[in-house]
């Protein structure tokens, strides 16, 4: 059964075919044979999958209604809290701190009758490139082919291609579940700001302003309908989040054929031949698929990106001595060369930024008015592993220019979904489609016509 898809257990569970307990033990048994190789889950929640399967499948002989993900085991990324367990964020000074309850989106989910079955590996405190955490060490793509499942959500990507979870619950920066999605063969939904409610406090610290305004929960699944499911459960309000929105999860329907621009190299700073062909193969599939597909460029790339570092960098800057005794040498790397390249602002300058992140966002909401959807890859780069995990100010630097559509669109708060275009000497490809805020069903439709023509990839172990 973990080779199945979430919506097809959740029916299987629903209508007795199965019970909730064989899904459990199913995925527990996978889990067995495949972790101590790929690394992904770090916290295995056995005993308390068993008996919410055991009250789910008891619910069901009584005749009560089940949700929608009944009996779906999920995993979630070490820095979401499950309630009772610790949320350790991949450090060793956090490794006990228990979360007294559930994060808004592990307690939509479960609501929904999905059943929480281990948290996730992911770098020290989402801080560098790889999924790599000096608690648990490091998680290892199940493709085989290549090492690197990417990060931050890398534990969660990892898990579910190899088959652990129907579903993985991560969260999104810059790129972090759009990046496993790709380099794992899976399908991500990075939502609009304020779609989904959130808990991202550490130690009771409240978060500044790009810490509000960039990090967001999203999902990972091997489907389309799958993520759809698990968007639409996700979706809504939470009274500990005041930043979520009651948004439908569908808007009103556009004229067709809905326009789609494609943007294989973001700012004509280059692309790699295999991503610039998965893009084009994308586009080609979306024609046939009825949509009308146009080359185009995204507007104030320089600005955004160097707006969400400027923020990002005098954020981290405040805190950053503290921070930094969390960390190992290895693990401070990235932002250590993040903020030497792009130093912190100061007060009036910061002040001044902000008006011009509202000028940007004025930009693309005229931009988004014109193409309400946009294709481009993950990152220009093919997924594949860097010839040494030790950064360096070159390599730093090349991993923001591959990846600044994720980096622009993080800015800028719009949603995204990430689905495979196929297989490429044996490593996943992939591309995102970019939509208007709140138009996350836009982006899934388009997802699905493509996943319609490719297939699904995974589960994988190799």
């Amino acid at each position: 059964m973990w080779n199945r898809q979430a919506t097809e257990l959740a029916q299987a569970v629903r209508t007795g075919q199965h019970s909730a307990t064989e899904v459990i033990e199913s995925h527990l048994e996978r889990i067995a044979a495949t972790n101590p190789t790929v690394n992904a889950v770090t916290q295995l929640l056995a005993d308390s999958a068993r008996a919410a399967a055991v009250e789910l499948d008891v619910r069901r002989e009584a005749g009560k209604p089940l949700g929608p993900l009944a009996g779906v085991p999920f995993t979630v990324k070490e820095n979401i809290d499950i309630g009772g367990v610790p949320t350790t964020h991949g450090v060793r000074a956090l490794e006990n701190a228990v979360a007294e309850t559930d994060s808004p989106s592990v307690a939509r989910l479960r609501a929904a009758g999905a059943i929480p079955i281990g948290h996730t590996n992911m770098p020290d405190l989402t801080i560098g490139g790889y999924t790599n955490s000096q608690l648990f060490g490091e998680t290892v793509n199940p493709w085989g082919t290549i090492r690197n499942p990417s990060g931050t959500s890398g534990g969660d990507g990892a898990a579910v291609a190899a088959g652990m979870a129907a579903i993985g619950l991560g969260n999104d920066s810059g790129g972090s579940v759009r990046g496993p999605a790709l380099n794992c063969g899976v399908t991500a939904l990075n939502p609009t700001y304020g779609r989904f409610p959130a808990e991202h406090r550490v130690r009771g610290q409240e978060p500044m302003s790009a810490s509000q305004l960039f990090p967001k929960d999203g999902p990972l699944t091997r489907s389309i309908p799958d993520l759809r499911a698990v968007f639409e459960v996700m979706a809504g309000v939470d009274p500990r989040d005041p930043r979520a929105v009651p948004a439908p999860v569908d808007g009103p329907p556009l004229p067709a054929p809905l326009k789609v621009g494609v943007v294989a190299d973001p700012g004509g700073l280059g692309v790699h031949p295999k991503v610039r062909a998965a893009v084009h193969r994308a586009a080609d599939l979306l024609e046939d698929a009825g949509y009308r597909v146009e080359e185009t460029d995204v507007p104030r790339l320089a600005d955004g990106i160097g707006g969400y570092l400027k923020m990002i960098t005098s954020e981290f800057a405040l805190n950053w001595p503290r921070i930094r005794g969390l960390l190992t040498e290895e693990s401070a790397q990235h932002m250590e060369l993040t903020i030497a390249g792009q130093p912190p602002l100061e007060l009036a300058e910061y002040l001044r930024l902000t008006g011009e992140r509202y000028s940007v966002l004025r930009d693309w909401h005229q931009f988004l008015a014109e193409y309400p959807l946009i294709l481009g890859g993950v990152s220009t780069e093919p997924p594949g592993d860097p010839e040494t995990f030790e950064i360096d100010a070159e390599q730093n630097m090349r991993m923001a220019v591959a990846v600044r559509l994720c980096t622009l669109t993080t800015f800028v708060g719009v949603p995204a979904v990430a689905v495979p275009t196929g297989v490429v000497d044996g490593i996943p490809m992939g591309v995102q489609i970019i939509g208007r805020p709140f138009r996350e069903d836009l982006c899934l439709s388009a997802a699905g016509a493509i996943e319609a023509a490719v297939g699904t990839l995974t589960p994988v172990f190799g």
